[in-house]
């Protein structure tokens, strides 16, 4: 039995959706739909790049890598590193890499299945593929050191692994179990609301098989990421849930616990049909749903336009001390992108003047353009992000 692909049934609630689950379904969906009303297209566009680095700053958190924001934005723009923090910042770019190559599959109607074993390879192996040399490499319990092939899924021949308390199917049975995944949460996406469910428990289920020597947490967080897209609850890419899961509802510890609540074995005849506890895939999917709709939360109230606004407007006037900076950054949040001909017309100054007050802005980096000439949009420079976005980033480490 431990090594058919059953052992990771039951994947789904099949015969009855639980209510709970049911009514944290059509919540998502309607937070979701809320999240980012009222902004541009291209604000949200920029501030969705903002949360890609959140989301990778907090999954490598989860996987006990601190990198500072200020070191992943300058690993993404090219910019020389620090020896010292070298390593973690270009492999925080990576995910963010990854990412946005998500996101524009999605965009182009090509994301594919996300529970797909060709989707979870690809992810892998674009992560590795840009990974600095000191992570290319997995340490056995043994001491024994093997270098990862990225996008390569266990397979005979490999040594077993172990997980804390979890023993993942033996290597070269990862294929069957994987073909088996993809089957099942394939049954989920003809309705909106078994899509969205399917989020979190497949998460687990594929962090139980454990397909790739490392680098599974990572990948199951892109995959959830993904399906989010597919089940369009993504909220312009305007939340992210490695920051849920790395915070937890109450405390820090909750997403490793309930990881390991889930792999419990059947508690009896009342307890599904499968091999695992259908009442603890319960639990943990409704969790796992609740950390989703927290983080949707946040962020609407985070990017709520109004409030966005304000503490735009005070945040330039207290650097500036120009009266009339203000005004161009709410024209800019508002529209998206402003012609520089355009500036004198909103502050209704002279050419000049209107040059200076936008050249300010550009140079402090609350405004960025593609050249010097081309139109203006609104940045968020990292130097002051803790004004704009309170607790968007934590600079502790996570324990």
């Amino acid at each position: 039995m431990i090594e058919t692909p059953g052992r990771i049934e039951p994947c789904l609630f099949e015969e009855r959706v639980p209510a709970k689950l049911a009514d944290l379904a059509v919540e998502l969906q309607r937070a979701a739909d809320a999240l980012g009303r009222g902004l541009h297209p291209d604000s949200a566009a920029e501030l969705a790049d903002l949360v890609r680095v959140m989301n990778c700053y907090y999954s490598n958190l989860i996987e006990g890598h601190n990198t500072h924001p200020r070191d992943i934005e300058a690993a993404l723009a090219g910019a020389e590193l620090a020896e010292e923090t070298r390593p973690l910042a270009l492999e925080a770019r990576a995910h963010v890499i990854v990412q946005r190559e998500i996101d524009r599959r999605f965009r182009e109607g090509r994301l594919g299945s996300p529970t797909d074993p060709a989707f979870l390879a690809w992810v892998h192996e674009a992560f590795y593929r840009e990974m600095p040399p000191e992570f290319r490499f997995v340490t056995y319990p043994d001491g024994r050191s093997e270098e990862i092939v990225p996008g390569r899924f266990r397979a005979e021949g490999d040594a077993e692994v172990v997980v804390g308390r979890h023993q993942p199917p033996s290597s070269h049975r990862v294929d069957a179990f994987l073909a088996h995944f993809a089957k099942r949460f394939r049954t989920a996406e003809a309705s909106a609301s078994r899509r969205i469910i399917a989020i979190a428990a497949a998460h687990h289920r594929l962090n139980f098989i454990h397909p790739f020597p490392d680098g599974n947490g990572r990948v199951s967080r892109l995959m959830s990421h993904a399906m989010a897209l597919q089940a369009e609850i993504g909220g312009q890419g305007l939340w992210s849930v490695s920051r849920g899961l790395a915070r937890g509802l109450e405390e820090r510890g909750e997403y490793m616990r309930m990881m390991d609540m889930a792999d419990s074995p059947r508690r009896g005849d009342r307890d599904g049909r499968g091999n695992l506890s259908e009442a603890a895939l319960e639990t943990f999917t409704g969790w796992f749903m609740e950390v989703m709709l927290d983080q949707i939360r946040f962020s609407t109230r985070l990017f709520d336009v109004a409030g966005l606004e304000d503490r735009y407007r005070r945040l330039v006037s207290d650097v500036t001390g120009d009266k009339r900076a203000p005004d161009l950054i709410s024209a800019v949040l508002r529209h998206g992108r402003l012609d520089r001909g355009d500036a004198a017309l909103v502050l209704r100054v002279s050419a000049v003047t209107a040059r200076k007050t936008l050249g300010d802005l550009v140079r402090l980096g609350f405004l960025t353009s593609d050249s010097p000439k081309t139109p203006v949009r609104l940045a968020f420079p990292l130097d002051f992000r803790e004004r704009l976005f309170p607790n968007l980033f934590a600079e502790a480490p996570l324990g």
